[in-house]
């Protein structure tokens, strides 16, 4: 939504017809729009590379504890070993479709490392046509790792309403 905002060509993919039914109408609701896929992205096939790619991962959800304390009864560490493993895989699939100079954003709401700094480490040792962008001021008050992806911890910013927890790291295609 925020992106097809501030006025971008959104392609949205989801296995869960249900949730692109629910952004579909949120769309049409705001008089936005936003082409909508219902596809599993392991298997589907980007029709042209893109200039920005957005992978809101599946993960263990740790991060919404703050929200969902029952969160820290289910994420225990199959479930844990599990998001990481597919997402692994996804972030590879998605890198496929990004453009030379283009952008790779990746996200999790976990806490876990697992699922969030190794998987990217990983990727950046995996593919080294990738380069982490310094995440910069994304959320102002919280500043990016040395590494410069972001880490945000449930409790932070607590003055201005708290946050949930989440991992995010921009990856840009060398050119």
């Amino acid at each position: 939504m925020q992106l097809a905002a501030a006025g971008h060509d959104v392609t949205a993919l989801d296995r869960s017809e249900s949730r692109l039914g629910r952004l579909a109408e949120n769309l049409a609701r705001t008089g936005m729009s936003a082409k909508t896929v219902v596809a599993d992205a392991l298997d589907w096939e980007a029709p042209v590379p893109f200039d920005a790619v957005m992978l809101d991962a599946p993960c263990s959800a740790t991060g919404t504890f703050r929200r969902h304390p029952e969160v820290l009864y289910r994420a225990h560490a199959a479930i844990i070993a599990q998001s990481a493993d597919l997402q692994k895989r996804l972030i590879r699939r998605a890198a496929d479709w990004v453009r030379p100079g283009g952008s790779l954003v990746y996200a999790v709401c976990s806490l876990e490392p697992v699922e969030g700094e190794r998987i990217v480490t990983e990727f950046l040792a995996d593919c080294p046509d990738f380069q982490v962008e310094n995440a910069g001021d994304v959320v102002p008050g919280i500043a990016p790792s040395p590494e410069g992806w972001l880490r945000v911890l449930p409790g932070m910013l607590e003055e201005a309403g708290g946050l949930d927890g989440f991992f995010t790291a921009h990856l840009v295609r060398r050119a």
